[in-house]
């Protein structure tokens, strides 16, 4: 049986080290407190919680907790070292904490590392520093390469300096650092810049839900990207489900901890669960959440803005004049006066104008505000570029071809047209569709080809299904483009439903076109019930005529009639197996032919091809 020699055991001082003035007789009158009986009789007990390594599926280390007695109200690790901190024992507290989880970690003989809190606060002290702990760890027969210092960070930390101080000192030691609560502290990211530690532990708040959060997602991978960088290992703390350890586990970050891998005991397992194991161990890769384009909602009028030279209202035409004939491509001048717009000069009005006999004689010397039009439409540089759209077509015409002064708290920075308006909408429609249709809202071909690229640097095997309506044309020119749209929207939804969220991807490549990636082995049966379900439910969008009919008739191009079967779904299945393909343009042209071979056959159907083509060498 393990034990500690009395000469080795850390007694706390009665009388707390910040706390000036606190006399022995202060002292004696609290000493039956409930933290100080704590404190004095050692009624504190370690918990331990498993390090996952997510690549090999192997318990790594533990993270040493702390609790209170049961059944009191300090048996809560906030309520503990809250009230630590609120007598003055924050130190005290700490320091006993730290040699129970050390003499219950040589106890329970842990295997790997073993990572120890420790405060900033804490770290810097001269009474922690002075190599009491790396003692103790000695007689306990620990090694400092196996302590990980997690520093804690649970009140801002200013002193950089004598931290940086701290840890290359017990760096010297042997000990490693990480970094605690990564996104949650008050200068997390600056510890982080200025310490380097070797592991950085994300905030729960962020692991938790980050498979069905895109925004969580996107931290997630940037975080992991920093890391591999600099050569840091992430820790992903408060992992609580499957979805959320195969997201954590797919971005490739290092470690994992939580309730989901195991929870805190005080005889932790040594190794995984079966069911950790068996997501660990498996060939598929998580379905990312699907990230909105919310690149419209980012975009300003200020992107709109080109800076015109402004004229004041006292400019003489004949400078407005000159100014129109030194640059053909200029259009239009705005007027401003102290700052504030005031009108806009219309290049052709102005040219036309003067182009009349003997105007340019007359009002040459004149004041533009001869030639300004007046009241201006005045637009803020921080108006969303939607908004702005509604906005021009509610205003006057004049407006979108003259052009609108865009202005930064009511003075004059710039001019935009309706021109520049309509090309930027085009052009972020335009890159919107490619990340997700704007009919469905499913993701487009950028999503898609990601997820494919991610399938196969995965070396994992899936099955692509390309799907495609049959007689849709026919359809939505007889019952109207929004008769149409809705059949798109109900073969989307059918085939979202086959899909296992999990394990499979449904992206809309466009107009009745969609892609399943699947990773589920009961592919084929979703595949036979979509087909089911469309056929059953997309007769509701025809009338009754044409369906006990089973279609309709009407004239083709030629003025012909001709008769058109209802609307139907094909589905073109490739199993794509690991090294294969090498690219989602080789993935892409196989699913194409096999759509092909599926809309051969009459009425909805399934063509599986059997064929796999190897890359070639």
């Amino acid at each position: 049986m393990f034990a500690i020699s009395p000469v080795e055991v850390y007694r706390p001082n009665t009388m707390p080290l910040s706390t000036p003035g606190f006399t022995h007789a202060d002292a004696q009158e609290d000493s039956m407190t409930p933290l100080h009986e704590i404190l004095q009789q050692r009624k504190l007990t370690a918990l331990f919680q498993p390090m996952l390594n997510l690549e090999s599926g192997e318990i790594v280390g533990f993270e040493g907790l702390i609790r209170g007695p049961a059944n009191s109200p300090l048996h809560s690790p906030i309520n503990l070292f809250g009230a630590a901190q609120r007598h003055g024992l924050s130190l005290e507290t700490e320091m006993l904490s730290r040699q129970i989880v050390l003499e219950t970690f040589a106890q329970l003989d842990l295997p790997g590392c073993l990572f120890l809190n420790v405060s900033p606060e804490t770290l810097t002290h001269p009474q922690f520093r002075n190599g009491r702990t790396l003692d103790f760890m000695t007689r306990l027969g620990i090694a400092p390469d196996r302590v990980i210092i997690e520093i804690t960070e649970n009140q801002p930390t200013y002193d950089f300096n004598a931290m940086r101080s701290a840890l290359l000192h017990y760096r010297s030691m042997g000990f490693q650092i990480a970094l605690d609560d990564l996104g949650e502290g008050f200068s997390s990211l600056r510890l982080w810049s200025e310490l380097r530690p070797g592991f950085v532990k994300i905030d729960m708040h962020f692991v938790q839900g980050v498979d069905t959060d895109p925004i969580k997602l996107q931290f997630l991978k940037s975080i992991q990207c920093i890391a591999e960088s600099c050569g840091t290992k992430v820790i992903a703390e408060g992992v609580e489900t499957e979805g959320e350890l195969m997201v954590v586990k797919d971005i490739g970050i290092a470690l994992g901890q939580g309730y989901f891998i195991a929870r805190p005991s005080p005889a932790p397992p040594l190794v995984a669960s079966a069911e950790t194991a068996r997501i660990i161990n498996a060939s598929q890769i998580a379905v990312f959440p699907k990230a909105e384009f919310a690149g419209r909602a980012h975009v300003t009028a200020q992107k709109l803005m080109a800076y015109i030279e402004p004229a004041r209202p006292e400019t003489e035409n004949e400078r407005i004049f000159e100014r129109f004939s030194e640059n053909p491509a200029l259009r239009v001048i705005p007027i401003i006066q102290d700052g504030t717009p005031v009108g806009l000069i219309n290049r052709y009005n102005f040219i036309d104008r003067f182009a009349k006999p003997y105007q340019r004689e007359l009002f040459g010397k004149k004041s533009c505000v001869t030639a300004m039009q007046g009241e201006p439409l005045l637009v803020s540089k921080d108006m969303p570029i939607e908004e702005l759209s509604h906005f021009i077509a509610d205003a006057d015409g004049r407006h979108f071809s003259d052009g609108f002064i865009i202005t930064d708290q009511g003075r004059y920075i710039g001019l935009a047209s309706g021109q520049d308006l309509l090309r930027e909408l085009t052009k972020m429609q335009i890159e919107a569709a490619r990340y997700a249709n704007p009919l469905t809202l499913l993701p487009g071909n950028v999503p898609i080809n990601e997820h494919i690229e991610r399938l196969l640097n995965a070396a994992t095997p899936f099955v692509i299904c390309y799907c495609d309506l049959d007689n849709f044309k026919p359809f939505n020119d007889a019952y109207s483009y929004r008769k149409g749209d809705e059949m798109i929207q109900l073969a989307g939804r059918i085939l979202g439903v086959a899909c296992n969220p999990k394990l499979d991807f449904i992206g809309h490549i466009g107009g009745d076109d969609f892609i399943l990636l699947m990773q589920s082995h009961d592919w084929e049966k979703r595949c036979h019930d979509a087909l089911q379900s469309f056929a059953k439910l997309s007769s509701s969008l025809v009338s009754e005529p044409h369906r006990s009919a089973g279609g309709f008739e009407s004239e083709d191009r030629n003025g012909k009639v001709v008769f058109h079967p209802l609307t139907t779904l094909s589905i073109g299945a490739v199993h794509i197996e690991p090294g294969k393909f090498i690219s989602h343009h080789e993935v892409s042209a196989a699913a194409t032919e096999a759509k092909k071979m599926a809309k051969r056959t009459p009425g909805s159907s399934l063509f599986i091809e059997q064929r796999c083509s190897p890359v070639p060498s």
